[in-house]
């Protein structure tokens, strides 16, 4: 008997979004759903009177890709922005990331040559790094380590650094050059009114009902469909039957403040281990065009365990998650007509344009 829909996709997510849009593009009757009240996934923003609200943390586009940047152009206009992040510890303060402008607030050095002697005398060997620590350590040495990323890092994860992979900083970036701008990406920016304008693209002419919780409607909605794309958590779906990945979670303390510049930057990070939240985001300093004088918005960010029943935001993919993720995934090829995608689907952080791309690639794959 033919089903209602050729695809059903749980969560609004880009991931979710931009592969409704393809299998629209394909003549495919979708329904797309979300738990939420609002679509967009976390990079849904609020239109505060005029502020637009980065509602779970802040999001720049950054891409190296023209593709993925024509199209996401497609959908809203962008404005170019350029990130430019603090480092606040215990009151000092340190540009990020890593350049000249840190190495002088640090040392005192002015030349790319007496920055990386300093490193250097302060950098360990180690050929095979067992822990972020270890890793940082090598990278960037011991100052850069103390002041910069341990107290971040750990407040982030709960976790000690000698207890977190190495994998996590891998790509340190390290200039010798007065520049703070946070991504070395060709293309970047931010929508010009939020981005739910570019959510609202990728899911024009397509059915979407906000409010609607896949788990407890899951027979009746697997009943409507040929295929389904979950992009929630894949141990959720299978009812933790090996048990709960782990990931960590992040509860955001929102301020209004009567002043049209409240810290001066639109991002700090607070590397200190006494400062209980990891960054506070003014989010009008994101927009070159907010018109609004005479109040301003911050939002703390204090990252927490995840339990079950609270929102996860990021994977903590350690051996033991990966191996169990490795199980759960290995199950879900014996279900028929589910996919599995996105940052909680795959299990693994996605940057913007890396979602955008991978849903179009699993997308192609599945009707190659």
């Amino acid at each position: 008997m033919k089903k209602k829909y050729d695809w059903i996709i749980v969560g609004s997510g880009l991931f979710g979004a931009t592969f409704a849009y393809r299998a629209k593009k394909d003549n495919k009757k979708c329904l797309v759903i979300d738990k939420r009240e609002h679509f967009g996934g976390n990079i849904y923003c609020e239109n505060n009177d005029g502020i637009y609200v980065h509602k779970y943390g802040c999001h720049i586009f950054h891409t190296n890709d023209r593709k993925i940047w024509d199209f996401v152009n497609r959908f809203c206009d962008f404005e170019p922005y350029i990130l430019q992040t603090i480092a606040n510890n215990d009151g000092k303060l340190y540009n990020l990331p890593f350049n000249m402008n840190t190495f002088f607030q640090l040392w005192g050095v002015t030349t790319p040559q007496a920055a990386l002697e300093k490193l250097n005398s302060q950098r360990i060997k180690v050929k095979n790094p067992r822990n972020l620590e270890e890793q940082a350590l090598a990278l960037v040495g011991h100052d850069v380590y103390e002041f910069l990323i341990k107290g971040y890092t750990e407040k982030q994860w709960g976790r000690k650094c000698c207890d977190l992979p190495a994998s996590i900083i891998n790509r340190l970036p390290i200039r010798f050059t007065f520049d703070n701008n946070y991504f070395n990406d060709k293309y970047q920016g931010i929508p010009k009114f939020g981005y739910n304008a570019l959510i609202d693209g990728l899911l024009y002419g397509i059915e979407a009902k906000t409010c609607i919780d896949f788990m407890k409607e899951k027979k009746n909605l697997l009943s409507l469909a040929n295929n389904i794309l979950y992009t929630g958590q894949i141990d959720e779906f299978f009812d933790y039957k090996y048990g709960a990945l782990q990931y960590r979670s992040v509860r955001f303390e929102q301020t209004e403040y009567k002043t049209s510049n409240y810290q001066g930057c639109a991002v700090i990070n607070y590397t200190d281990k006494k400062t209980p939240y990891t960054r506070s985001i003014e989010h009008r300093l994101f927009d070159r065009n907010c018109n609004v004088k005479d109040r301003t918005i911050i939002s703390r960010e204090y990252s927490n365990e995840w339990n079950v029943g609270i929102e996860p935001y990021y994977p903590i993919n350690n051996i033991k998650n990966n191996g169990l993720y490795e199980k759960y995934i290995s199950f879900a090829k014996t279900i028929p007509n589910v996919v599995f995608g996105g940052r909680l689907g795959a299990y693994r952080y996605y940057d913007m344009d890396d979602a955008i791309e991978n849903a179009i690639l699993v997308y192609n794959k599945i009707n190659k």
